[in-house]
């Protein structure tokens, strides 16, 4: 190995500091190299876990947020027009699409024959009398009943309006 000479500013006159400090690094061992990859994998894995974690609490305050605009948008037309929309696309030719993807499901539950489509609690009790409005959720997959496993990570419209939110914490 060359020498690297470093000259001392104070003195200006040669120090071999950093050729000693070379010749006492003899370098790290395996066990050491594989304890510190596990240390480093275990912290990726977990920042990891906490990224997914947070996109997944923002879609569902982004799809919680998306639900009070249209039904604040809904309760427009109703005033307007003396009547609920038959669609969402009344109100938005283009229709709303949650941050999974799927289309949010909305229902008049004024309209004829609709009392067979309204979404139910536990007890089986209509969880709106109005209309219901939700986001099929992360599975895309809905039953009637929001207690069934497929509706548990809905995000529900209830109570006519006074709850919205993730249907496993929905408690009538």
């Amino acid at each position: 190995m060359k020498a690297i000479w470093i000259v001392n500013p104070q003195t200006d006159k040669p120090v071999r500091r950093l050729v000693s400090f070379l010749r006492r690094a003899r370098g790290f061992t395996l066990i050491e190299i594989i304890v510190t990859l596990a240390i480093f994998g275990i912290l990726a894995t977990v920042a990891y876990s906490s990224y997914v974690e947070q996109i997944e609490r923002s879609k569902r305050t982004k799809a919680i947020s998306d639900i009070g605009t249209i039904q604040l948008a809904i309760m427009r037309y109703e005033s307007s027009n003396g009547a609920l929309p038959d669609a969402l696309t009344d109100i938005d030719p283009k229709g709303f699409t949650d941050p999974w993807g799927n289309a949010y499901v909305y229902t008049d539950l004024s309209a004829k024959g609709s009392a067979k489509d309204r979404r139910q609690d536990h007890k089986l009790n209509p969880i709106n009398s109005d209309f219901d409005l939700f986001s099929p959720g992360k599975n895309g997959a809905w039953k009637k009943q929001i207690t069934q496993k497929e509706s548990l990570d809905d995000i529900i419209r209830a109570r006519d309006g006074a709850f919205i939110g993730v249907a496993a914490d929905f408690s009538q």
